[in-house]
């Protein structure tokens, strides 16, 4: 195999596979349940996409089973407000969707630990969604399932600057604001429980700035705007300050992207978010 096939094959398996399903982007689509027309689309055959997405969750379970061997995983399980029976969705962007992400992962984490699970986990990440977007589909995606749980994890996309427009960021911080804003008041009506934000995480610029996939830059001063205005929103908020990967954001907690997370960070963000239902339970 040339270096260059070498190349675009592993930008496939790492960029591409796990945060690619083409059934959200396109849920009307003739076809869309056969797995080989989908892996036409990635210029694979189906026997290679599924044995991609099994290796995906089976890396999701591995890192959920690391997990519970912490002490401190096993006491918040404890003290978690769910019965099994709940319907739980998470909406936003790559850090959803990825298949080997941090919902997958919590998904896990809750099915192989909470006695009697039966739990209906929606995943509803699309990558590379701004706040916009994800409001966009908000009554499709989220509403239609009546969650008792909403996740929402989304804003990184908001605060790029594109190459070819670098003097602004992609959605104005006004319209972030507002988009969250109308997302928390919708969700209001249909959902009992508190909203779970999950901030932005900050990011390795440097790495964002030389990756091939990206034509764009995300400056720490427009993301942490971002991320104040999601600490600012009702319910319950993950990781205010967006330090879950490190106060200097350890570049292990990285893909070689800067933007997209490892197992390692997308594990940082199930730590936290489960200390935040703890939190919520005692309140």
């Amino acid at each position: 195999m040339s270096d260059r096939k070498e190349e675009t094959r592993a930008l496939l398996e790492q960029f591409i596979l796990p945060f690619f399903h083409l059934k959200k982007r396109f849920p009307l689509m003739p076809a869309i349940d056969i797995t080989a027309a989908e892996a036409n689309v990635l210029g694979l055959n189906a026997e290679e996409l599924e044995l991609g997405r099994q290796n995906l969750q089976n890396n999701a379970k591995q890192a959920a089973l690391e997990l519970l061997k912490e002490d401190e995983i096993t006491d918040l399980i404890d003290k978690l407000p769910f019965d099994g029976s709940e319907t739980i969705v998470a909406l936003g962007d790559s850090y959803i969707e990825d298949a080997q992400g941090w919902f997958s992962i919590l998904k896990e984490v809750l099915e192989l630990s909470v006695e009697g699970a039966d739990f209906n986990f929606i995943n509803a990440g699309i990558s590379g969604n701004t706040t916009t977007d994800v409001l966009r589909r908000l009554d499709r995606d989220v509403i239609l399932h009546e969650p008792d749980w909403v996740l929402v994890n989304v804003g990184t996309n908001d605060a790029q600057r594109l190459n070819i427009a670098p003097n602004r960021t992609l959605i104005p911080l006004s319209e972030t604001w507002e988009n969250l804003n109308t997302i928390q008041d919708s969700l209001h009506e249909y959902v009992t429980n508190p909203l779970v934000w999950i901030t932005p995480s900050k990011v390795v610029h440097e790495l964002i700035e030389t990756h091939p996939l990206h034509g764009f830059t995300i400056d720490a001063k427009d993301l942490d705007q971002v991320i104040e205005v999601v600490s600012g929103k009702n319910g319950i908020v993950i990781d205010p300050q967006g330090n879950r990967m490190g106060d200097k954001t350890e570049a292990w907690n990285f893909l070689t992207d800067g933007l997209n997370h490892s197992l390692t960070g997308h594990i940082n963000t199930v730590r936290e978010v489960l200390k935040g239902f703890v939190r919520e339970e005692k309140s």
